[in-house]
């Protein structure tokens, strides 16, 4: 690091005139440019249908293959702060709107690439900052006005969209099937009475191992990766299945504090076990008594939710036991089955059940799955079953099938649609460099500085396949020169196509989010002048 600020007088008859040294500041300015661009660099090679896959390895041994930005991001071990904000930014994003995580961080590095060169001409970093700010505004309005719009009803344009998403990504040969899949599970989870709202916490994704990631469905009701409870010979199949979810254990109970109880003959041993019997049996008969043949019980932290012996009992009363549900699905499954859960065998209610025309044990690979289906006044959920021949596929599939979740879900709540393959970047380029030749001043230098850095996209997605990206650029800004507002790079030919025909298309907010987020980032890093580390 350079030597702190230092403040020393020209001369000593003059207090007021003084010399302030300004290198640190630049050095500390560049230093944060240089890691987050690094940062940058690194998932570059990684943008569009072409792009690589990243293997990842983690500490714990654990190995990751894919071409996600944020995943990719987020595994990564980035120590300067300046380089951590690429990796929020591309958190943001995520969240925003599901995909582009690689372009909001490769839109970011071209920025502050030109930040660089702005400000080794003597551009004051605010100045900088506030042209930003302006193009990025212009920007969005640009693409708004590109944009076509798009029905719900127009299910062909959702399914386009979703496997542009899907054409990056590792499982690209499957996007003829996960993106149908993708759009009918957006669209089964809308509500009526607030249509621009989708909450994908409604939509859950099980994954199962073997098989392909074609055997990947979409079921109607539930699924739990785990098997019916065998203990006793319990039923694995129930027809018209009175569902309860259960909050207690059917288990002996223990004293609050810990204590040992000691027994001093054979009498009171009995004793106790004879408790113990009527105990478990008084809450079975109370369940029994409800009709209830099916039993979903939370997994306890306490204690074990269910003995051997309960399950003995339940077995007898004919009723299927799937244990162990994870406490964060109870949420989901109540909804489903529009029930309630029940914490006390003391609010056990006929009314409290949830209803299903069959509960059965399926063979998967080689495991076991539990599906319920033909649930009676389900709730707007849907379960997705995702096959993988090994757990690297498996894992991908999942990450790929959120993207296109979360373009659909983009498409819900704003309904408009934007040409793909590089096409927005370049005509936002071209707008903004004729809007910068009416500014005045250092303002119109830098959105020019801006529009030249969103070249970066066509750039790279011509680069990443295999073409020569400075002849395919060069035509792109021709063809868009001309008024060919959709001219995109179509990287399966090897040429510039007009890309809304070849249905290379996505969510205007997934473009807009990317600027928007890119120019918030940069700014940010641009009016950093100094770290200062506190112990």
């Amino acid at each position: 690091m350079a030597a702190p600020a230092v403040s020393q007088a020209r001369s000593t008859t003059s207090k007021t005139e003084s010399y302030i040294d300004n290198k640190r500041k630049e050095d500390i300015r560049q230093a944060n440019i240089v890691a987050a661009r690094a940062v940058a660099d690194a998932v570059r090679t990684s943008l569009g249908p072409k792009g690589m896959d990243k293997m990842i390895s983690t500490s714990s041994g654990e190995v990751i293959i894919t071409n996600d930005g944020a995943t990719i991001l987020n595994k990564m071990e980035v120590l300067q702060p300046a380089a951590k904000m690429l990796v929020e930014l591309s958190k943001s994003q995520d969240t925003t709107a599901g995909d582009g995580t690689t372009t909001v961080v490769v839109i970011a590095g071209a920025l502050l690439k030109q930040c660089l060169t702005l400000l080794s001409n003597g551009i004051h970093p605010t100045v900088i900052s506030d042209s930003l700010h302006k193009a990025s505004t212009k920007a969005v309005d640009v693409l708004t006005a590109m944009a076509v719009p798009v029905e719900l009803s127009d299910r062909e344009s959702l399914v386009k969209s979703a496997s542009t998403s899907l054409n990056s990504k590792v499982v690209s040969q499957y996007s003829t099937l996960l993106a149908p899949l993708a759009v009918d599970g957006v669209l089964s989870v809308v509500d009526p009475a607030k249509p621009e709202v989708v909450d994908l916490r409604d939509i859950k994704i099980v994954k199962k191992l073997g098989g392909t990631v074609d055997d990947t469905e979409m079921v109607k009701g539930l699924v739990f990766d785990k098997k019916v409870s065998h203990v006793a010979g319990g039923p694995t199949r129930i027809e018209n299945a009175k569902i309860a979810v259960i909050q207690f254990q059917i288990s002996p109970p223990k004293t609050d504090i810990e204590q040992s109880i000691v027994v001093s003959d054979y009498t009171q041993m009995d004793r106790i076990l004879k408790e113990e019997r009527n105990y478990i049996l008084g809450m079975i008969k109370k369940i029994k008594a409800t009709g209830c043949n099916v039993l979903l019980i939370q997994k306890s932290i306490l204690r074990d939710a269910v003995t051997d012996l309960s399950l003995h009992y339940l077995a007898k009363s004919k009723i299927l036991v799937v244990k162990d549900v994870e406490r964060d699905d109870i949420e989901f499954i109540t909804k489903t089955l529009n029930c309630l859960p029940i914490a006390n065998i003391d609010h056990f209610r006929a009314e409290k059940l949830g209803y299903a025309d069959l509960v059965e044990e399926v063979s998967l690979g080689d495991g076991k799955i539990v599906k319920i289906t033909g649930i009676k006044d389900m709730g707007r959920t849907t379960t997705v079953l995702v096959r993988g021949s090994n757990q690297l596929v498996l894992d991908e599939a999942e990450r790929s099938l959120h993207d296109a979740l979360c373009v659909v879900r983009c498409l819900v709540s704003k309904r408009f649609l934007i040409a793909g393959g590089g096409a927005p970047e370049i005509e936002l380029s071209r707008q903004l460099g004729a809007w910068a030749k009416v500014l005045h001043g250092m303002e119109g230098y830098c959105v020019k500085s801006f529009a030249e850095a969103l070249e970066v996209i066509p750039y790279t997605l011509a680069e990443n396949a295999g073409l020569n990206p400075i002849s395919i650029v060069t035509e792109l800004r021709n063809r868009h020169a001309q008024g060919e507002v959709n001219a995109g790079i179509n990287v399966r030919k090897g040429q510039i196509t007009n890309i809304l025909e070849e249905n290379v298309v996505q969510p205007l907010l997934v473009s807009t989010s990317a600027i928007t987020l890119a120019t918030e980032c940069v700014r940010m890093i641009l009016k950093i002048d100094d770290i200062v580390t506190v112990r």
